[in-house]
């Protein structure tokens, strides 16, 4: 049972982990590709257009990939 554990937690901190590098690696780009937004959000505290962007920043990057394959 220690075993099936140990993988379940494994899978768990992979997923997590690639997850957070999407996040960072997204949040880098918009602020290099779109510093207002990041700007505004930072000085406003809203944090609803960089939640949009950051997601329109992924969901791009996955139609490169899925039209790439």
């Amino acid at each position: 049972m220690e075993r099936a554990s140990l993988r379940w937690s494994l899978s768990l901190i992979a997923v997590t982990g690639a997850v957070a590098a999407a996040l960072a690696a997204a949040t880098i780009w918009l602020l290099i590709t779109d510093p207002v937004t990041v700007s505004t959000t930072t000085s406003t505290g809203d944090v609803g257009p960089f939640v949009r962007a950051i997601g329109s920043v992924l969901v791009d990057a996955l139609r490169g990939l899925f039209n790439y394959l």
